[in-house]
């Protein structure tokens, strides 16, 4: 165990002593605070969950019968002797950072984070602390993302091809978060949208809380594909290459992923076009965010850890790298929800 005055690195997860309670934790516990409800921060078994009222209707789909609570953005809720808050993240919709206080000092646990808006989440606010907690998937200077109506246009243009052509467009995204965000930017795109069901089930859960997504078509084994030539389908990755896949023909195939900025990823992805979305800070993004806290001490983790906590301390910063089960890859784990 890695301890620290107001938060502690267990083998359980990121551990308050203050209040008794665990944020993200990767083992059972009884009270877990939740940035967000991707599965590897928002796990099955624990007692009680605290999340945001955009986030508790998400993990109770994906969970099942949980005991949860919700917390608005920004109210604070004293546990125990800590003093918590929930502040947005920008990475999916309902997203937190977790700010806890205790005896005055202030550390942030940040989840994931980015800071460019999408029209979609809520935008990531800055949490003045002492200590900050932060992901670094994306932690190289080679990842700087482009601005969102550039990457938009890229992918209606291959849209707009593949239907002119009487081809399906077949976009891996992950069902929660990504998928939402691309619909919401190709909203006015050349034809229909037909969803796979994890993505489908995943728009019903958020549309209910009032989120603007555009209509779209859930693939069911019934539906006549054939009368939709021309569609955009949005899928999950592990759909590709499956007997619900095939039923497409001979459609394009993309993906939409921070890491479709390494060649070699693209071509072991063997896709047609890969699209570089992220909902992941990029470098400069990262070191924003960091500034921004005007933290003292900053804590890496799931990403480039050692190559960034050693730029950091070269820029001045107290950093160092803690170890956590947090995934890398923008939630694979994802793909069969």
């Amino acid at each position: 165990m890695t301890c620290a005055s107001v938060l502690h690195f267990t083998e359980r997860g990121i551990f308050c002593p203050a209040g008794e309670f665990y944020i993200d934790p990767w083992r059972p516990v009884d009270r877990a605070l939740i940035t967000h409800a991707h599965a590897d921060h928002a796990r099955w078994g624990h007692r009680h969950y605290l999340a945001t009222h955009g986030t508790v209707p998400v993990m109770r789909h994906r969970l099942g019968d949980i005991t949860a609570e919700a917390i608005s953005y920004g109210e604070k809720r004293k546990i125990g002797d800590a003093t918590v808050s929930f502040h947005p993240a920008g990475h999916v919709p309902g997203s937190a950072q977790i700010r806890v206080e205790v005896g005055g000092e202030v550390w942030v646990v940040s989840g994931d984070y980015k800071l460019g808006p999408d029209g979609l989440c809520e935008e990531f606010a800055p949490v003045r602390c002492h200590s900050f907690i932060s992901e670094c998937t994306f932690g190289l200077p080679v990842f700087r993302w482009q601005p969102q109506p550039l990457v938009a246009q890229q992918i209606l243009d291959w849209w707009q091809a593949n239907a002119d052509e009487g081809r399906f467009s077949l976009l891996g995204a992950y069902s929660l978060g990504k998928a939402q965000r691309l619909l919401h930017m190709l909203r006015d795109g050349p034809g229909p949208i037909l969803t796979h069901g994890a993505v489908e089930n995943v728009n019903e859960v958020l549309r209910a809380q009032g989120l603007p997504l555009p209509d779209t078509i859930r693939v069911t084994p019934d539906l006549d594909v054939k009368g939709h030539k021309g569609a955009l389908v949005i899928a999950p990755p592990s759909a590709f290459g499956s007997s619900w896949a095939r039923r497409f023909g001979q459609a394009s195939t993309g993906f939409a992923s921070g890491w479709m900025q390494l060649r070699g990823v693209r071509r072991r992805r063997a896709m047609d076009r890969g699209f570089v979305v992220s909902d992941h800070a990029d470098w400069p993004e990262l070191h924003r965010a960091i500034t921004e806290t005007g933290a003292e001490n900053i804590y890496v983790t799931h990403g480039y850890t050692d190559i960034f906590a050693r730029h950091l301390n070269e820029a001045g910063f107290n950093a160092q790298v803690v170890p956590t089960e947090f995934g890398t890859d923008e939630d694979e784990a994802e793909d069969a929800a």
